[in-house]
């Protein structure tokens, strides 16, 4: 439960073998007229989810390059992180009544927030609607403002938008992670899928014996097929419709079910749906729910490759990193065919997509009795991850980015 030290951020040169010279060597080109620009990157918070994880491997790998790039998080009480988890769900379509007592909860943290920061740098990234409301600096600086949302806003709901539509505004650019999710905007929009780092602890390649030492500890059978969800315990993710899934596939096929979930600093509901989780589940032994802290990437990533088959049941879905590392690592993937999935899961190509907790079950139950299918897709979905949703591109992406918000405010003082 204490945090180990994290290790050191692994650098340009490591990823060699991985993408190749070629790739590593773009990157330094693409950077070669960036050199002492400075980036400022905004979210609300340093542990938990995978915005923080980008955040914690993108900045150092961007310093790297000599384009200098800094990480504040941003603060606030229960309160203003109950009203922000409500704008979240309310974004992804969830009902919800906007109160003016959320509105003033919300304006006065970022107020908070604003008078504390500065913004001295070139370009300024705000992470998702949390901090949004910083951008009512943007007057006072030389900055180029983006807007970067990792989250699905194909049926937002109304109140919630119109209420934060008028400080997305006044950015020079929003970032989507998937093309339904842009909206109409007055600035350019761009697309950025979101990205893991394959040199991470939760990435890395793991010898046998420490994926066996691991599942040991938590009681799991390897020699067993295991089905595995990995997400914070959260609503949207549908962590009950995976365990009745799973209880459907398991009157026809043998399987345990391993439910990997934490919480995020900036999410509240996490102990709730955690009880609610276990409710379902019972007593049967073959369900082992795992509450691990934020920094236990390693244990994830030996128990992802331990799995015999990984699933993300969610009902919405900014994009779905937990989806990424498992295609990585070769695994056959089920996924909802919602929010940025499809982008990843190309079905019977990449993965296979569901609609329904039937349809989970049903995938289920065919991928373990068709086993050189399921490793196809595994393969494929490994390949489709390094073409598109590695660190590197990423980096490549907020270079390109970068590069062309400069040459748009040279043009503007010319």
């Amino acid at each position: 439960m204490t945090p180990p030290a994290p290790p050191p951020p692994p650098h340009l040169d490591d990823y060699n073998g991985i993408i190749g010279q070629a790739q590593v060597d773009a990157l330094s080109f693409l950077a070669r007229d960036l050199k002492g620009k400075t980036i400022k990157m905004v979210n609300s918070t340093a542990l938990g989810g995978g915005v923080a994880e980008m955040l914690n491997r993108l900045v150092p790998l961007l310093s790297e390059l000599e384009v200098p790039s800094h990480w504040d998080v941003i603060t606030g009480g229960n309160d203003f992180f109950e009203v922000t988890k409500a704008f979240h769900n309310a974004l992804h379509g969830n009902k919800y009544e906007l109160t003016k007592a959320a509105q003033e909860i919300f304006l006065m943290y970022n107020e908070q927030n604003r008078a504390r920061l500065e913004f001295g740098e070139d370009m300024v990234v705000i992470h998702d609607p949390q901090p949004l409301a910083q951008v009512r600096s943007r007057d006072k600086t030389s900055a180029s403002w983006v807007w970067r949302c990792h989250i699905d806003l194909s049926n937002p709901n109304q109140q919630v938008w119109e209420f934060l539509r008028p400080f997305v505004e006044r950015f020079d650019a929003a970032i989507f992670s998937s093309q339904p999710f842009a909206r109409q905007l007055p600035m350019p929009q761009y697309l950025f899928y979101p990205c893991i780092d394959p040199l991470s602890e939760k990435n890395k390649e793991l010898p046998d014996v420490l994926v066996q030492k691991i599942c040991d500890e938590f009681g799991i059978d390897r020699s067993r097929p295991i089905v595995t969800q990995v997400s914070r315990f959260d609503r949207l993710k549908d962590p009950l419709g995976v365990v009745q899934a799973y209880k459907l596939a398991k009157k026809y096929v043998d399987c345990q079910l391993v439910m990997v979930g934490g919480g995020a600093n900036d999410d509240p509901e996490g102990a709730a749906v955690l009880q609610e989780v276990k409710a379902e589940a019972g007593k049967d032994p073959d369900i082992i729910i795992l509450d691990l802290p934020p920094w236990c990437g390693l244990e994830i990533n030996a128990i992802q490759r331990a799995s015999t088959i990984v699933v993300q049941k969610s009902l919405k879905e900014g994009f779905g990193l937990t989806v990424t590392e498992a295609l990585w690592k070769g695994k056959p993937t089920i996924g909802s065919a919602v929010g940025g999935i499809p982008n990843q899961i190309i079905h019977k190509l990449t993965g296979v997509l569901v609609h329904s907790v039937e349809g989970c079950a049903f995938q289920i139950r065919y991928l373990l009795t068709h086993p050189e299918f399921a490793r196809q897709i595994g393969l494929s979905g490994r390949e489709h991850v390094k073409e598109n949703f590695l660190i590197t591109t990423n980096v490549k992406r907020w270079l390109l980015l970068f590069r062309i918000l400069e040459e748009a405010k040279a043009r503007r003082g010319a």
